[in-house]
């Protein structure tokens, strides 16, 4: 799977979408069009074929690839396009249907005529269109077999009344139909996509060489963070993985101009006049860079571009060891050990023939800078390489210690163990032992090793009397692990008691204590006493690690289980800043290993927020971070294809946040599968099952199954000390067992809850409770309970809830015989739901306002009439609140498009304000018949 198959949100491409929305409108219409999209391989039509499916709501969906391997085979695409409709062939004329019987092998006959065949196929895919519009999207023409091809050209040059769209997708010309050329993404579009798909620093320099080679083509971009790593990316190095061109590398037939390519592959910068001092110190003239130009290899003009990034790693890894090293060494002496002083240290050591002392301790010393330029895995990589490169065998056992401490951080688990051993088997001390010991129990905890705990708690004894400040941390680590994965974390019986009364006998710091120490204590309390007599602590330490004075350590150590901790307490504010400062610092630190698991979680709060298309976002990034390489297409993969370190827990990061974006989309089908999948991963792992549960739970409400919510919801809260599912999981018992008739559990389960939320006491918590005790009440009371929840839930940043508080108010107000304050209610959460993609709960919203005696049809992509798709979204985001660089930063697209984008809608809906735009888009809806 491509970046730019998984992300969604294309970055430009406005001219292609409004084509493409103009083939969709015509489809649905009953105007069939076809439309050739030509570009080069990774230009981005496979993404725009996504787009359009993604569009394509209300529609089926058809689709073909060609092959290589079957372009010799005569049908084969047609039967991927027709295939699925055989079961239509007795509607079609007999000579169609003979035809096409004997085609596919269904009937005896001679070879068809193939004006029969194109009509039989034209003729069955309008009988298929008639049922419901049907968008058939082709990949890779120029793969298929000739005789496909010819039958799509007849088809498609023969659409006129069927309610059907052609898309296909070529390299080559495909003549006779219309076409769109796709041409490369813009400066600015590049460089978005580029900052997007990073997961690290990177140097400015470095990422103009990259932009200007790639030449605007998406794969071209999007290769580079998936095959360089953390250090390459924030100093250069290495060019990449070999390339598959070394037959046809025109070098070979220039030898003159190896010497030069070589030493301009080495340098990532592209720096013109450093090119110029080593090749001199090569003793290499003008004339191999005239040659060089003139075989149309590289450019040398602002910077040093080669015609394409393959041929700079071809040029590079063709090259024999030797003459690597020389280039290096070439380079490191042109450099400027004032200015540059790590990228010349880097240089001498690719250029270092064995151990040498020198450039290790230059390497050790750059570490420290790379740290705040490079990130935490740039840090690491200094280090690992000056342990490689250090003589005497005690200093290269510390320095390696360091290195597998840094590449763990980062989460570079098996660079980690690697380089744990080779410190282990040198001379180290008690505290070195340790911290050894540590960095391993620390592996296997990130890693989602099993049972970590004893492995943790025997490492932070170790470290007691050597070092309270990382034995501490170890301690949180182990704490953190037993209530993230509740009662299924270890084999210990009832593991969170038991280390919080383990943790509780560990002196704290004698004075000013820090926040990680303010969050260690409180996790303690509520591992030991339980939730009430946690929650001061809790929401003390919560502050102080969301303020602005925390260190880059710790947001980069506890932002992730503050952020779980702030979710825990039904506060939202910190549950939004931490996980942002979660992600932000992981980012920061370049730790890859580590970033699925953030932008999981983050995605987790966008979802509650009701920020859907930012977590869907976010999601394919996990995805994206955790899956494939390009040309492989598994639905979750848990190996990291860039070998660089997301070893042991990709799917449970996939798995986790796709699962729950689903359920609350109310996406039925998808949901229940993901969900399945995510609870066999966490039961084999031993974490995060109730957060799975909850899940469901949420999508069983939604789609008002509310007896299997109510299961779903009970094994959930079976491990009360969780953070975070459990008490999300209450709230939905409370709702599912009222609706399900099942009273006594839905008051168990409000008691519960209330005894929490109040002791939380944020607007959130005491909304939440206030919701589900009117669902208890069948008085006056009930009234002002929803009242109060709605107050409140306005107040916050959790708009899911808000919305459901008024779906809640508007079922009982059409209880109650109130139909119009019913519809009023039931109107607003219907609106707010639809327009976040809450789907589920939005048609319990629609089916309850048509019991009302209102009319109101289901939104789609096509509802808004004149808007175009993209008008719809950014419409539907900007009533719901977001500014126009919120938009921008969920859409991926620049804030003056939109503002270009708003004043298109304001003039075709007729108004001038966001608040005249919410309220016409609702008189639009309400307008619409059923």
């Amino acid at each position: 799977m491509s970046f730019t198959e998984a992300w969604p949100g294309l970055r430009g491409r406005q001219r292609e979408r409004d084509a493409l929305s103009r083939l969709l409108t015509a489809a649905k219409g009953g105007r069939g069009q076809a439309l050739v999209l030509r570009g080069e391989a990774g230009i981005g039509k496979s993404a725009l074929l996504g787009f359009l499916a993604e569009q394509a709501a209300g529609c089926r969906i058809g689709r073909a690839t060609g092959s290589e391997a079957e372009r010799e085979l005569a049908f084969a695409g047609l039967h991927q396009l027709c295939g699925p409709y055989l079961d239509r062939l007795d509607r079609l004329p007999g000579p169609q249907r003979d035809a096409l019987g004997s085609t596919f092998g269904l009937a005896p006959g001679n070879a068809p005529d193939p004006f029969l065949v194109g009509l039989a196929v034209l003729t069955l895919l309008g009988e298929v269109a008639r049922e419901r519009p049907l968008i058939l999207l082709v990949e890779d023409v120029h793969q298929l077999d000739r005789v496909s091809a010819e039958t799509l050209r007849f088809v498609a040059r023969r659409l006129t009344t069927e309610p059907l769209g052609l898309l296909l997708a070529t390299r080559t010309t495909f003549p006779g139909l219309p076409e769109l050329l796709v041409p490369g993404l813009s400066d600015g579009d590049g460089a978005d996509l580029l900052a997007a798909a990073l997961t690290g620093p990177l140097d400015p320099r470095v990422r103009d060489r990259i932009l200007a080679e790639a030449r605007g083509n998406p794969r071209a971009i999007l290769d580079v963070p998936r095959t360089l790593t953390p250090t390459e990316l924030a100093y250069g190095g290495d060019p990449g993985p070999a390339a598959p061109i070394q037959a046809t590398l025109p070098a070979t037939r220039l030898p003159q101009t190896r010497p030069l390519l070589l030493v301009a592959a080495a340098d990532p910068t592209g720096d013109v006049p450093l090119l110029w001092r080593a090749a001199r110190r090569l003793g290499l003239g003008t004339g191999a860079a005239a040659s060089a130009e003139e075989a149309g290899l590289i450019e040398l003009g602002d910077r040093v571009r080669f015609r394409d990034p393959l041929l700079r790693a071809a040029v590079y890894r063709t090259a024999a060891l030797g003459e690597r090293r020389a280039a290096h060494r070439a380079l490191a002496d042109a450099t400027d050990p004032g200015a540059d002083p790590d990228r010349r240290a880097w240089h001498r050591a690719h250029a270092a023939a064995g151990p040498d002392e020198t450039i290790a301790g230059d390497l050790e010393r750059s570490a420290g800078r790379a740290l705040l330029r490079g990130g935490m895995a740039a840090s690491a990589s200094f280090l690992a390489t000056a342990a490689a490169l250090t003589p005497d065998p005690a200093r290269r056992a510390r320095r390696s210690l360091d290195a597998a401490r840094a590449k763990a951080g980062a989460g570079a688990f098996a660079e980690a163990l690697s380089l744990l051993a080779l410190a282990e088997s040198g001379p180290l001390d008690e505290a070195g032992r340790a911290r050894a010991g540590l960095v391993r129990a620390r592996v296997a905890y990130r890693s989602g090793g099993g049972d970590t705990l004893p492995l943790l708690l025997t490492a932070a004894r170790q470290l007691d009397l050597i070092d309270p400040m990382p034995a501490r941390e170890a301690y949180l680590d182990a704490l953190s692990a037993a209530l993230l994965a509740g009662h299924q974390a270890s084999a210990l019986p009832d593991p969170a008691h038991q280390v919080a009364r383990i943790v509780r006998e560990v002196p704290g710091p004698d004075r000013y204590p820090r926040p990680t120490d303010l969050l260690l204590d409180g996790l303690a309390v509520l591992g030991a006493d339980g939730y009430p007599a946690a929650v001061p602590l809790l929401h003390r330490a919560v502050r102080a690690l969301g303020g602005d004075a925390l260190t880059m350590r710790e947001a980069f150590r506890s932002s992730g289980v503050a952020a779980a901790v702030a979710a825990d307490l039904w506060d939202d504010e910190h549950w939004d800043v931490l996980s942002r400062r979660c992600l932000d610092a992981i980012r920061r630190a370049g730790a890859f290993g580590l970033l699925p698991a953030a932008l999981a979680g983050r995605a987790v709060f966008q979802i509650h927020s009701g920020d859907l298309p930012g977590a869907a976002t976010l999601v394919a990034q996990v995805r994206w971070l955790t899956g494939p390489a390009a040309g492989e297409h598994p639905d979750v993969r848990t190996d990291d294809a860039a070998g660089r370190g997301t070893e042991g827990r990709g799917r449970a990061e996939v798995l986790l946040p796709a699962a729950w974006l689903a359920a609350v989309r109310g996406d039925e089908q998808p949901a229940e599968r993901l969900i399945a999948e995510a609870l066999d991963d966490a039961k084999a792992r031993g974490a995060g099952v109730a957060a799975i549960h909850a899940a469901r739970a949420v999508l069983c409400n939604g789609l008002g199954r509310y007896e299997e919510a109510a299961s779903a919801a009970s094994d959930a809260v079976a491990a009360p000390l969780e953070l975070g599912a459990p008490k999300w999981a209450l709230a939905e018992l409370v709702e599912a067992g009222v609706r399900s008739g099942n009273q006594k559990a839905a008051g168990r389960a409000f008691e519960q809850l209330s005894a929490m939320t109040r002791a939380a006491g944020t607007e959130l918590a005491l909304g939440v409770e206030a919701g589900r005790r009117a669902l208890l009440r069948n008085d006056r009371a009930a009234e002002d309970l929803y009242r109060e929840a709605i107050e409140r839930l306005g107040r916050t940043r959790i708009r899911v809830e808000r919305a459901r508080a008024k779906l809640l108010y508007g079922e009982w107000l059409r209880r109650v015989g109130r139909r119009a304050d019913a519809r009023v209610q039931l109107r607003e959460a219907y609106e707010e739901l639809a327009l976040m993609g809450v789907a589920a709960f939005a048609d319990r919203a629609r089916r309850e306002l048509l019991a009302t005696g209102e009319t109101v049809r289901k939104r789609t992509v096509a509802a808004e009439g004149d808007l175009t798709a993209q008008e719809e979204q950014i419409a539907g985001l900007a009533v719901q609140g977001l500014t126009n660089p919120e938009i921008a930063a969920t859409l991926f697209i620049s804030p003056r498009t939109v503002e270009w984008h708003l004043r298109k809608v304001f003039a075709k809906v007729g108004v001038g304000t966001r608040r005249e735009l919410r309220r016409a888009l609702s008189r639009r809806q309400a307008q619409r018949p059923a």
